[in-house]
């Protein structure tokens, strides 16, 4: 007997696909496609929104170690632009740390060349700048700065730890060292025994403060080379000191090696994703 109240479910017809719905094979065209955008959208973050830097040397100990590996922010201290109303446009300050393009610097041939450091922004314009027994002070106030190397009766030197109480002396060498072109603008700066920084530049100096050629050795850094600010340190590898300054193919491949090799065993792992402040 049959129990009419009772519902029979039917299996439903087979779904058909709309012509919009079919996969179909990716042709080469569109996979060269594909793979332009990512290379297009890489290199404008890498141009004009973030770059990776690595650490060569030692004049940021211990904020920065050589072997710290930077992701940098671009976009933060660069001259604001129409064609990006939404961004947010900061002037460097004080205690930023910053990387910019070394003011002065010539190749063999005699040309500009392009060298990029990292130091910490001390002296904006208008600042009035001077150091006595190492401790910096800014328009007659003492600057508390936890992260330099402190001075003491070992490290101390008078150039570097009264200035600028003494004079500037030119030596030539616009890459080490002081250049003539320091050595004879300097004067024009000293005010009551303060440093006066001009309009449009800015005054930096290493956290390791005797083993830092900085703005006491070359002088200001203008406005226009500033690159950016460090963000994080997303990788850091022991390296000796000015390891990543040398050049050749078969040191490349060497060192290669040995950062595979080492790669557990010499990474600071806890360095990694590290703010830099």
């Amino acid at each position: 007997m049959t129990n009419k109240n009772t519902l029979t479910a039917k299996a439903p017809p087979e779904a058909k696909s709309t012509p919009d719905e079919r996969s179909h094979e990716e042709t080469p065209f569109e996979a060269a496609a594909s793979i332009c955008s990512v290379l297009v959208i890489g290199l404008f973050v890498l141009t004009f929104i973030a770059q990776n830097f690595v650490i060569p040397s030692g004049s940021m100990e211990k904020t920065l170690l050589v072997g710290d590996h930077l992701m940098v922010d671009r976009i933060t201290l660069a001259p604001p632009t129409k064609w990006m109303p939404l961004v947010h446009y900061r002037e460097p300050k004080r205690n930023d740390v910053v990387v910019f393009i070394k003011p002065g610097v010539i190749d063999s041939e005699g040309k500009p060349a392009i060298l990029y450091l990292v130091k910490r922004l001390i002296g904006v314009p208008g600042d009035r700048i001077h150091l006595h027994n190492g401790v910096v002070y800014i328009n007659g106030n003492i600057q508390p700065q936890p992260h330099a190397e402190p001075t003491t009766p070992a490290n101390y030197l008078p150039f570097l730890d009264e200035f600028p109480s003494f004079p500037v002396r030119g030596d030539g060498d616009p890459n080490n060292g002081i250049p003539y072109a320091w050595a004879d603008d300097f004067p024009n700066h000293v005010v009551d025994g303060d440093l006066v920084v001009p309009a449009g530049k800015y005054f930096m100096m290493g956290d390791n403060r005797h083993n830092s050629l900085d703005s006491r050795y070359w002088g200001f850094v203008p406005r226009e080379n500033i690159v950016g600010r460090p963000l994080v340190n997303y990788w850091s590898f022991e390296t000796p000191e000015h390891q990543l300054e040398e050049t050749g193919v078969g040191h490349t491949i060497a060192w290669i090696g040995h950062v595979v090799l080492h790669f557990f065993s010499d990474t600071r792992w806890s360095r990694t994703f590290h703010v830099v402040r």
